[in-house]
């Protein structure tokens, strides 16, 4: 039984048990029970985790132990881990140095879009051996000779199914050619669908094959509501009212495009909520700060699309609010998914009106589970948009404050300026549509 193993028996070296505990930890996952002993065997890894699983440490605490009784110098990285977003990226940084505390030997550097190219060259030409990098960025700073990965030792496909619906496959394959063939491969990702198992056949050579969790979680910790909403003025009073609960730590709210979300910030703001936007057009700069201001509770509200939320690691999120229900269904998991972490209780409300039915039977399909109508009272819909048992009738704010969320970790949603089935990627890539859902 995985809750039975503890850190300090899957062979890794005594340091790394130190950060680990050190980090409150001492037991691990099942994804990093299973994991960890299969890359410290050498094999390589397909992976299929959901967001949330602790997958970071699955594969970042093997890769340190390699570095901490193989030392090796030279130029370029030992390990590359190639991230689909810039907050994901960052995350895997930070767990990389936490881990590597006392791994003095050990120096961890990323390089994502956003950040200015000067920071990144100086960084780039002082020793290191963990590299951190969205593919878009590493190609740039690999035409310009700047990163040599010919001492590769361990490749890290992480959210691979991400990167593959943000555009990035050729770029990964131009990565993965420019590393050594006799190099370890790790891939995870949340879907295996029939592109996730081809590339795996491509870059993985008689890969270990985990089944840590499924895409269709339960989330039993979860408390999912359902309200109906007539118009966009009955949404954005109930909005209002819903972050009024004294019950609310912390919230994320998602919208469908990057202009709704300035502008629902902006809304909010301006009724005295601590709200922030959160999207892809924002500086890295201005992103980090936004972030840093949510971690140390200046914001309670973070207004966010799929794409620039993915990878946020903040304990306090105890609400998840669908003010846009999401284009996939696959993206309500990994939204909900946010709150209710590491054993701790959460609750996701989805704001739907009658034009959503299609895209509500998608989620409840997808997720096979209905999800619960929930009314307040002075805030129901003039008419019902579908039968379906109700809940007990909502209060208003009030009461004992519920326990905040865990930790944080969905598709990206396409651009609003471009509704059709094509975006533009950071790198002006054309990425396609995942069918389905």
């Amino acid at each position: 039984m995985t809750q039975e193993i503890r850190f300090d028996q899957l062979g890794l070296d005594a340091r790394l048990i130190a950060a680990v505990t050190e980090s409150g930890y001492t037991h691990p996952t099942p994804v990093q029970a299973q994991a960890i002993p299969a890359v410290l065997a050498g094999t390589d890894l397909l992976v299929s985790s959901r967001t949330g699983s602790g997958k970071t440490a699955a594969f970042m605490l093997p890769a340190l132990h390699r570095l901490a009784n193989n030392t090796a110098s030279g130029r370029g990285p030992r390990v590359l881990v190639l991230s689909p977003t810039r907050e994901l990226a960052t995350q895997i940084t930070d767990a990389a140095r936490k881990y590597s505390g006392q791994l003095k030997q050990v120096r961890t550097v990323s390089i994502l879009g956003g950040m200015p190219y000067p920071v990144q060259n100086r960084m780039l030409s002082k020793p290191y051996e963990i590299l951190v990098a969205t593919p878009g960025r590493l190609i740039d700073q690999m035409s310009s000779g700047r990163v040599d990965l010919s001492r590769v030792e361990m490749l890290v496909l992480d959210e691979a199914d991400r990167m593959l619906d943000m555009g990035f496959i050729e770029d990964v394959e131009r990565i993965a050619a420019a590393t050594p063939a006799g190099r370890q491969t790790l891939l995870f990702s949340a879907t295996m669908d029939k592109e996730i198992i081809r590339l795996s056949r491509d870059l993985l050579r008689d890969p270990t094959r985990i089944e840590a969790t499924s895409q269709k979680a339960s989330h039993e910790n979860i408390d999912q509501r359902l309200h109906y909403v007539d118009n966009l003025a009955h949404k954005n009073r109930l909005l209002a009212h819903l972050l009024r609960d004294i019950e609310l730590n912390q919230a994320i709210v998602f919208t469908a495009t990057k202009r709704d979300a300035d502008a629902l910030a902006s809304d909010l703001t301006g009724q005295g909520h601590a709200a922030a936007a959160l999207h892809g057009d924002m500086h890295q700069g201005a992103r980090n700060r936004t972030l840093e201001g949510l971690r140390r509770g200046r914001f309670r509200v973070l207004v966010a699309t799929d794409v620039a939320a993915r990878g946020i690691d903040v304990p306090g999120i105890s609400h998840v609010i669908n003010y846009d229900l999401p284009k996939m269904a696959e993206d309500y998991v990994h939204r909900i998914g946010r709150t209710g972490r590491a054993g701790n209780k959460g609750i996701a409300i989805s704001l739907a009106s009658g034009r959503d039915l299609v895209q509500l039977q998608r989620i409840e399909r997808f997720t096979g589970k209905s999800i619960t109508v929930h009314t307040i009272e002075g805030f129901e819909p003039k008419a019902p948009i579908r039968p379906q048992p109700q809940a007990s009738k909502g209060r208003r704010p009030g009461g004992r404050p519920q326990q905040p969320g865990g930790r944080t970790e969905g598709r990206p949603a396409r651009n609003g300026n471009n509704p059709g089935p094509w975006f533009k990627n950071e790198r002006g890539t054309q990425a396609r549509k995942r069918m389905g859902g």
